[in-house]
Formats: C-alpha cells, sequence, structure tokens
C-alpha cells in the first residue's frame, strides 16, 4: 500500500459517516443520538450505537486521523510559518538533519522546485523566536531561508469528500450545543489550556466523549460543552467532526499551487479561488525577490494525477477571470516527500498564552491548579 493508504473498504454507511462529519458534529452530552437521527433523515439507517461503533471501526482501521475538534493553532498562541530553503543534492541528506534537528520545525516536506526542495513549518511560543531559529538554520546549513508567514487566510477547509450518500458533506448540528458569546479575551485561563491540549488529538470515541473530557481534566460537562462551543465562536476550534485521513480515502496527489497575482487583485481573486470546494487552503504569502516570485498559495487534492491536473486547471481558469495568467506566472509544487511531521507544540504555545489571573474573570467551573503540558498535538494549522 502506499502512503497513509489502509486496507479498509468502506460501506454506503461509512462513506455517509465520512461526507456527513467532517464539520459541525453536536456539542452535546450525548452527540451521536441526533447525529444518528440526522442521517436517517437523509435515508441512512443507522442508529446512536451503531454510528458510535462505525466512527470509533474508522477511527482504529486508520481511516480518520482522529474524531474531535480540529484546534485552530494560530488562535491558542504563539506563531507559526512556512519556510523554504535550498538542500544541494550532494548534501540534501545533512542538510535536513540540520533544519529537522530544531525541535522548533514542526512539519518539513521534500516538494519539486529546481531550487526550494525544502519546505518546512517552525512553530514557536514567542513569536520574536522565528527569526532566531531561521538564523541558526542558515548559519548552521549555510542555505538561505524564505521566511513566507501568512499575509491573508482565505481558506482553511481541509474536507475530503467520497462517492456515495450525503455527498455534498453539509450535515451542520453544531446548532444544537450552548450559543455562547465570545469572551473577549485573548488569552486562556488555566482551565481553557488544559481544555485545549486535553482535546487537541481528539476526544475519546464514547457515548459521552465530552463528559470523559471533562472527568479527565476535572471540569464540569456543562464547562466543557460551553467553551468548546465558544471555542469555535472564536475560531480557536475550527470545526468538531471527523477527521480523515486523506491517503485512506484515496486522496494521494497533493499540489501546492503557487501565482504571481497582481496586489491589487489579490482580495478579489482569494475569495474566488477559495470558493472551489476542492482548495482546502488559501493563503496570501510574501514574495522574495529573485527567489520566489509569488505571493498566492492554493493547496489542491486529487484522487488521481488526472484529477488533480484538472482540478489545477480548474484553478487557472479562475484566475484567468480575473487577469491574463501567464505560463510564467504560476507552478504547481508537489510533495516527493515527507522529512518530518511531528506536530505543532500546542502545548508551549498555549503555557505561554495562559494567563492565571483571567480565570477570576472567567466562569472556569474547574480547579485552577490542574496543569496539563506534556501532550503532543497530532497535528495544526501552519500559520503565523
Amino acid at each position: 500500500m502506499g502512503r497513509g493508504e489502509v486496507d479498509y473498504e468502506l460501506d454506503d454507511v461509512d462513506r455517509a459517516v465520512v461526507n456527513a462529519f467532517q464539520g459541525g458534529f453536536p456539542v452535546v452530552e450525548r452527540p451521536f443520538e441526533p447525529a444518528a437521527a440526522a442521517l436517517r433523515e437523509r435515508g441512512i439507517d443507522v442508529d446512536a450505537d451503531e454510528l458510535l461503533e462505525r466512527v470509533r471501526t474508522l477511527d482504529d482501521e486508520g481511516v480518520l486521523s482522529r474524531f474531535g475538534p480540529l484546534v485552530n493553532a494560530q488562535e491558542i498562541g504563539g506563531a507559526a510559518t512556512l519556510v523554504a530553503m535550498h538542500a544541494p543534492d550532494e548534501r540534501f541528506d545533512a542538510v535536513v538533519e540540520q533544519v529537522n534537528a530544531h525541535r522548533e520545525v514542526a512539519h518539513n516536506y521534500e516538494r519539486e522546485h529546481p531550487h526550494l526542495n525544502v519546505w518546512f513549518v517552525v512553530s514557536v511560543a514567542d513569536p520574536e523566536r522565528v527569526d532566531g531559529v531561521l538564523a541558526e538554520i542558515e548559519a548552521e546549513t549555510g542555505q538561505e531561508t524564505y521566511d513566507l508567514p501568512k499575509r491573508t487566510e482565505f481558506r482553511v477547509e481541509a474536507k475530503f469528500l467520497v462517492d456515495g450518500p450525503v455527498p455534498e458533506g453539509d450535515v451542520d448540528l453544531s446548532s444544537l450545543g450552548p450559543s455562547p458569546a465570545p469572551s473577549g479575551r485573548e488569552t486562556l485561563t488555566p482551565a481553557e489550556r488544559d481544555l485545549v491540549l486535553d482535546v487537541q488529538g481528539g476526544l475519546p470515541v464514547t457515548a459521552t466523549p465530552y463528559r470523559d473530557v471533562a472527568d479527565a481534566i476535572d471540569a464540569d460537562v456543562d464547562w466543557v460543552l460551553e467553551t468548546l462551543r465558544r471555542f469555535e465562536v472564536e475560531g480557536k476550534v475550527r470545526r468538531v467532526g471527523v477527521v480523515p485521513n486523506h491517503y485512506a480515502l484515496g486522496y494521494t496527489e497533493n499540489g501546492m499551487t503557487v501565482w504571481d497575482v497582481p496586489d491589487d487583485l489579490v482580495s478579489e481573486v482569494g475569495p474566488a479561488v477559495a470558493g472551489l470546494e476542492f482548495v482546502t487552503h488559501c493563503y496570501e504569502r510574501p514574495r522574495h525577490e529573485g527567489v520566489w516570485p509569488y505571493n498566492f498559495f492554493a493547496m489542491t487534492h486529487g484522487r488521481s494525477e488526472e484529477e488533480s491536473a484538472e482540478r489545477v486547471e480548474e484553478v487557472r481558469e479562475v484566475m484567468s477571470e480575473y487577469w491574463d495568467v501567464g505560463d510564467e506566472d504560476w507552478d504547481t509544487l508537489f510533495s516527493t516527500r515527507i522529512l518530518k511531521k511531528t506536530g505543532i507544540r500546542l502545548d508551549e504555545r498555549a503555557d505561554a498564552n495562559t494567563d492565571a489571573d483571567a480565570a477570576a474573570d472567567a466562569n472556569a467551573g474547574v480547579d485552577d491548579d490542574v496543569v496539563s503540558d506534556d501532550e503532543e498535538p497530532a497535528s495544526a494549522d501552519a500559520s503565523r
């Protein structure tokens, strides 16, 4: 089998589950009951117990990378940035080893490009630390780094739908839970930090996942429900649901398309490209004169080289509605190897952004002496 693929064949009910619940899963004490009811309304004969068992099996078999909240690391604290560099062929492994030795380097990929062949993410608790990390890497490797921080985010919506029932993947049951207002705070309370760290790798796949989380951090379940819903409202959690292993679903071709969009058109082009359902990430990033002429990134995924090429062409067609796109104005960089993937160090970033004094003004509902900052996240979005 290829990278990330699994030996498990989905039936129609599995496909309905994958499609329906990549976002908008209920944040209520027993969420599988309303979730199953929503599937029955769409012609899928399943009860809460079977739905629970389906999600557990999909998780165990590797079809899902996890089940639960997708945490937006940018809103939790600290910073992350995308960095490109050149590793000479004769020193490639040595350079990569030096880069990967930095604990701040979370993800690292080899990509097809005639010069910039190494692409990695630097994640830090203190945003000012980024420049220091890059200076250390340059000194050690003798290679220049090119920092590509996110300037504008147009879309982060990594949904991977499969052929079968609920093809639009539009089941949203988030309104069933609490409807809290934003807190207005940029920092976390100690209780909120503990919640983030407990759920970043997923929820327990049980009939009462939120109660189990509450028990794990010594909190009240109603506080957990309300806080997770507030995190959705505030953007600290992008969505709650099943998070597929896209390789297991056949999405083996991912292309990072990059574009030299006229600066005065970026604000128009961004939403248009982000509106394409197969574009999972869409950002404006800086150029680097003489080395990197592109200021717009759009990540596409396909289930074959042909489908991937068709989707890249669709992006180009949308671009062409706004400006005259020449062959020299864009490129597609395909990943060829994962060089490192340890996950964003969200524990350090959350801890650095935790304010113990804020707990007095928040309805924290947990013991303030609960501290759990030693967990590694499964993954997070890279942005700065």
